[in-house]
């Protein structure tokens, strides 16, 4: 069956977009073990993406202006080249610790997939270009085709290509994808011989700067919040492409319905709806929702599809003649390069807390075309002197009274409603909303976010997360907590400073176990955090601790901060870099090794495959000891680590720790489950006889949850809701 003009080139399209969005979650995947799973390996590689696309549509728009015969072989000849590099895969190279994680992140996504990603991002304009040379149709119905590919591939690979297929399958299945785009591209090359872009009486106008700039910020802004929502989800969830994909699916989706036929209708009201989202969800920013933050997380995703199509609908509305089609797409492709710059790579750099959220909501308020809500409202801006009232004296007003929220609950629910009612009054006109909704962020939690950066070693920010140091004068502790998740306390009372506490007190499992290890064992762990399990160590013991991120080495260094190692152990030696690569260097080295490596509440994946627990096991002396912490609040981890010791030979038990409702001022336990495994069944059970067998129990497997392998792993079974 031969298919029509229109047939093939929509089917071309959405092939390409569909393997151009696959391909993202299966690199990132296979990047997470090179850098520890943390949540920014995403960022870093949609900052890759967007760059390569930029180039691609650079290389389309260049192009378009050659002959058609001469496009034809320009470009299949490209995807032959590009096909020398399959099957897919990464680089064969290892982060060194001293180096930049995010740029050596992009050198290794260069050389492993740059060709690649080059030729297919450049498909979707040029097939679109080579349809208008010899249609007189609005080709950008097109590009609604290529958004529904990426968002089919988006939505396959952690619901269906992840959970049924290997990594190694997925890649041959991909470069299967490739060839028949190739066939695609030379029969859409050959469907339009003949025909020459600049001999097609096609209108083209001269686009004055300001509108590509305008466009440039279109968008901008929904990429950067698309990596800003992204973060959140992935720091406090797990970098997985379930969540990595949740975002990018919601952005795809308002391109697709903002170019659709139809889309101008959706969007409209978006741009009425946009401004209200902003102020109920995206006003509380700052405050610390503790253990709601995962409601709080699933607004964003409201507030980023709303915000999202309402600037892509404007996009859509402002768009050229078909003429300058390749035009559009390069500079709203500029757009999302620099929201990936933003949030990939120099906000890390230059904040110490995830402050590019807040400015790309306020520049979102700056830029949605709304209208006022009332026409009676829209009346007050007409004259003066209200309009004055309006546009200068509330704004002015409202940054002015956020510096004085009152801290009584009534008193500052009075003042916070005044402030929202004059930007409800502000909206349509868009300076004025923005600075009210400013200062609405800012009432709520802002200055005190602010203030908190300006306090030394309150705070840092590194590849890897954000930390920052709390103390609490009324319970007699300093916390360390990263994302919303508690990650060390050390007492401030005397009496206690040299106390392991919250997931670490001597009753917990790992406390059991180190309680008992040898007076000269070798010990070892996994996350260094603040140094807690440190003050385990015995003077005869040797200690070493893996830790991937220079920043908390500071941090736990730090005698100002946590003084649990300067107190235990000065002499520790602390291995920088990915523990599992490190661990190579320590064949049968340890009594005892504990694997902590949570990022916020997100697992690093790669520590809890069977490869990982093989490499545990290469590093235990004969009837060592491993410990691993598996408290988390969105993951029910204890059957995969069941199906590995099941597989390997483990002997594995689980101690579910409760903390005592009363707890003396100055200590804080935590609940904490930890599983303790041997290959060596007596040295299990000489920690089993030491106290109440009670107090440990057989591990649960599951039926429909394998072992974890670096090729094959689905936490999507896993989720606890």
């Amino acid at each position: 069956m031969i298919l029509s003009r229109r047939a093939l080139f929509t089917l071309t399209i959405f092939v390409g977009s569909f393997l151009l969005f696959l391909v993202q979650p299966l690199i990132a995947r296979l990047a997470l073990p090179r850098l520890g799973g943390a949540p920014a390996v995403w960022n870093t590689a949609m900052l890759f993406y967007q760059a390569v696309l930029l180039l691609g549509y650079l290389y389309a728009h260049a192009l378009a202006r050659a002959p058609a015969r001469t496009q034809a072989m320009v470009h299949l000849a490209l995807l032959a080249g590009a096909a020398l590099m399959l099957p897919i895969g990464l680089a064969d190279f290892a982060p060194p610790a001293t180096s930049n994680p995010a740029f050596w992140l992009l050198g290794l996504l260069a050389a492993s997939i740059g060709p690649l990603f080059l030729a297919v991002s450049a498909q979707a304009p040029l097939m679109q270009a080579w349809f208008a040379a010899g249609d007189d149709r609005d080709p950008y119905f097109l590009y609604a085709a290529s958004n529904a590919g990426s968002l089919l591939a988006l939505l396959a690979y952690p619901f269906l290509v992840e959970p049924l297929m290997s990594l190694g399958v997925q890649s041959w299945l991909w470069s299967g994808g490739y060839a028949l785009l190739i066939a695609l591209v030379a029969a859409c090359a050959w469907r339009t011989r003949g025909a020459h872009i600049r001999e097609v009486p096609l209108e083209r106008i001269a686009i004055p700067w300001r509108k590509k700039l305008y466009w440039v910020m279109l968008a901008f802004v929904p990429s950067g919040l698309l990596l800003s929502t992204t973060t959140h989800l992935t720091t406090d969830v797990m970098a997985m492409p379930l969540l990595w994909v949740a975002p990018l699916a919601i952005y795809l989706i308002t391109f697709i319905i903002a170019f659709s036929s139809a889309g101008e209708i959706f969007c409209r009201q978006a741009m009425k709806i946009s401004p209200i989202l902003l102020l109920v969800f995206g006003s509380w920013l700052f405050v610390d929702w503790g253990a709601l933050a995962l409601l709080l997380a699933a607004a964003g995703l409201v507030l980023l599809f709303y915000v999202a199509l309402a600037l892509h609908g404007e996009l859509a509305r402002t768009r050229p003649p078909a003429g300058n089609l390749t035009e559009f797409y390069l500079w709203v492709s500029v757009g999302g390069m620099i929201g990936g710059l933003f949030c990939g790579l120099l906000a890390p750099l230059i904040f110490d807390w995830s402050y590019e959220h807040p400015i790309l909501l306020i520049l979102a308020a700056a830029l949605i075309p709304a209208k006022p809500l009332l026409k009676r409202i829209g009346r007050l801006w007409q004259k003066q002197p209200t309009r004055w009232l309006m546009r200068y004296v509330l704004p002015t007003l409202s940054l002015v009274v956020s510096l004085w929220v009152p801290s009584e609950r009534l008193a500052a629910a009075f003042v916070i409603g005044g402030m929202g009612l004059a930007a409800i009054l502000s909206i349509g006109h868009r300076k004025a909303f923005a600075v009210h909704f400013l200062a609405l962020m800012l009432g709520l939690g802002g200055w005190a976010t602010i203030d908190v950066s300006t306090i030394p070693h309150a705070r840092e920010r590194s590849f890897f997360g954000t930390y920052e140091i709390r103390g609490s004068n009324s319970r007699r502790i300093r916390e360390l907590v990263h994302g919303t998740t508690l990650h060390g306390v050390q007492s401030t009372v005397p009496a206690y400073m040299r106390e392991p506490m919250t997931y670490y007190v001597r009753d917990s499992g790992v406390g059991k176990a180190m309680t008992l290890a040898a007076p000269d064992a070798s010990i070892g762990f996994v996350g260094l955090g603040t140094g807690t399990l440190a003050c385990y160590a015995q003077p005869g013991q040797s200690w070493t601790a893996f830790e991937i991120d220079p920043a908390m080495v500071r941090i736990a260094r730090d005698k100002r901060l946590f003084s649990y190692l300067s107190r235990c152990k000065p002499d520790i030696k602390v291995d920088v870099g990915d523990a599992r690569l490190r661990l190579g260097g320590y064949k049968a080295a340890f009594d005892l090794l504990a694997v902590d490596a949570f990022s916020s509440d997100a697992i690093p994946l790669h520590l809890m495959t069977a490869e990982a627990f093989d490499a545990y096991a290469r590093s235990l002396k004969p009837g060592g000891l491993l410990l691993v912490h598996i408290s988390n609040r969105h993951l029910d981890l204890e059957p995969v680590v069941a199906a590995i010791a099941k597989k390997q030979g483990w002997t594995a038990v689980l101690r579910d720790y409760r903390s005592p409702p009363e707890q003396p001022s100055g200590m804080m336990y935590t609940r904490s489950q930890w599983i303790m495994l041997g290959r060596d069944k007596a040295a299990v059970q000489r920690v089993l006889d030491a106290g109440p067998q009670a107090d440990w129990r057989p591990l649960r497997e599951r039926k429909d949850v394998p072992a974890w392998t670096d090729d094959f792993a689905s936490a999507l079974p896993l989720l606890k809701y």
